[in-house]
């Protein structure tokens, strides 16, 4: 983990806080994921968590458009011990990779991609997961901004609207966990 994160500061992209890869690790492992998608790979710490809690079989398949992130988590699996067919990494947009994934056939998705996809990214989570799936979006707080409505910045805006879409699905239990910058997750009921 500690290489992980090291090779992220390296990449200056900012990996998963602590305290949101505890929830990580704690959402797969509640659930027992085998089958989880994340949109944003970094350096691979959040994949790390998900590991954790995921069973034993496990697999990511972890999207992101810079292929010097995902050398980056290859590495870090490796680090870790993690068998190379347990990560499937692909080089690409999240917007345009996901349309392509298997309908229902993923327990968990973790967004941690371009904020001002999160509304599309959410659209598409909701589309892959199985009944009783979660879906978990990093960064939900947006650096302290969106509880301020003053700040109507496309990124703001856009980590707002998924709250707010989150919240309105009939068919989602979401809950918001204060942890790092900010956890929201929720359940797809059917």
């Amino acid at each position: 983990m500690l290489a992980a994160r090291t090779r992220a500061a390296d990449l200056g992209c900012v990996p998963t806080g602590s305290g949101a890869g505890a929830a990580l690790r704690f959402l797969a492992a509640a659930i027992g994921a085998k089958s989880v998608v994340e949109v944003g790979t970094g350096a691979g710490v959040s994949a790390l968590h998900l590991f954790a809690g995921m069973v034993p079989d496990g697999i990511v398949t972890s999207i992101d458009v810079e292929s010097e992130n995902l050398r980056a988590a290859k590495a870090a699996f490796a680090d870790a011990g993690i068998a190379p067919a347990r990560a499937r990494l692909i080089n690409g947009r999240g917007l345009e990779v996901l349309p392509r994934l298997t309908d229902g056939a993923y327990d968990l998705v973790h967004i941690d991609g371009a904020r001002s996809e999160y509304p599309h990214y959410l659209v598409e989570a909701l589309r892959l997961l199985r009944p009783g799936g979660i879906v978990v979006i990093d960064d939900a707080l947006g650096n302290d901004r969106v509880s301020d409505p003053t700040q109507r910045d496309a990124e703001t805006v856009a980590i707002r609207e998924t709250g707010r879409l989150m919240r309105e699905d009939e068919n989602l239990v979401p809950v918001l966990i204060p942890l790092s910058g900010g956890v929201l997750a929720a359940v797809k009921l059917r």
